[in-house]
């Protein structure tokens, strides 16, 4: 029998996740896996029992969690030998990446999207030695959100990020900033470098619209600019699909880039505190095999 592991992070989503915990290990059963069930206890957990999931030679991995548990455990899965096929249950207070697979974000129609759910390829990212699937984000809106607590997550919700960046970008602080990319090297003051693997960033659906799981893509955006009017027409922008349209913003789409920064600044990965600048970012082209739903759950 294949075996599946279900890697359960207990505190996500507003410590509901035992709530859906038998109903994932049902499907997973009814899908035909022997599940063996690994509950997280602490940060990094849920990277441990993936690359262990790799070496014994798991046939599929199941997380459920937030958008911190998800990356974890795509830490675990990233660049070993034997890969299993990938799939989560998001729990999290944005969930960008089941956002752009079109994963529900309701945790039952979730797992009862798994019924139905085909294999499918999709790229992650490697900065230095840790890896991301949906975002990195360098700059002091990248360290405020980093400190978002886990007590204001679980009261605001996405709110919280929405709170920390508006502060970072109407402060009007620069950094002097440099990229080197595929095309050339940009240099200047910026206040944020985003490099994005999919469309969603923060919850917001169309900062990156042309950005695909799958396209071997790194879209890089630097904000140039900040102060509260600058912030108030890039707000409009991206709710209508147009941030690169923005005259305070770069676009560089690459496979590979440097950043680095004056000062030093540690950098935001998947939403949670990653390295510090000078930064080697590079794309893994469909590394990750997922479990995608192919219709929407209702």
């Amino acid at each position: 029998m294949k075996k599946a592991m279900f890697i359960l992070n207990p505190s996500s989503g507003k410590e509901l996740a035992g709530t859906y915990k038998d109903q994932t290990i049902e499907t997973l059963q009814e899908m035909g896996y022997e599940v063996h069930v690994k509950e997280t206890q602490g940060e990094g957990d849920a990277t441990d029992f993936a690359r262990q999931a790799c070496v014994e030679k798991y046939h599929l991995v199941t997380a459920m969690g937030g958008d911190g548990t998800i990356n974890e455990a795509v830490n675990g899965l990233a660049e070993q030998e034997h890969r299993p096929i990938f799939s989560f249950i998001p729990l999290g207070t944005v969930n960008d990446f089941a956002r752009a697979l079109g994963i529900p974000l309701d945790p039952v129609k979730a797992i009862e999207a798994l019924k139905t759910a085909e294999p499918r390829f999709a790229d992650i990212a490697k900065a230095q030695n840790k890896f991301f699937m949906n975002i990195l984000a360098v700059g002091r809106i990248a360290e405020n959100v980093s400190h978002v607590s886990v007590e204001q997550k679980t009261k605001l919700g996405a709110l919280a990020y929405l709170i920390e960046g508006v502060k970072a970008l109407t402060s009007d602080e620069e950094t002097e900033v440099s990229v080197e990319h595929d095309h050339g090297t940009w240099k200047g003051n910026a206040v944020i470098v985003l490099a994005a693997l999919t469309n969603s960033v923060g919850g917001f659906e169309k900062l990156a619209p042309n950005a695909e799981t799958d396209d071997g893509l790194l879209h890089v955006f630097v904000v140039k600019s900040a102060g509260i009017p600058a912030f108030l027409r890039m707000a409009s922008a991206i709710l209508r699909g147009k941030l690169e349209e923005d005259p305070d913003v770069i676009v560089i789409k690459t496979k590979k880039a440097r950043i680095e920064t004056t000062p030093e600044l540690s950098c935001n990965l998947d939403g949670d505190e990653g390295c510090t600048t000078p930064i080697d970012v590079k794309i893994l082209e469909r590394h990750i095999e997922l479990l995608v739903p192919i219709k929407e759950i209702v």
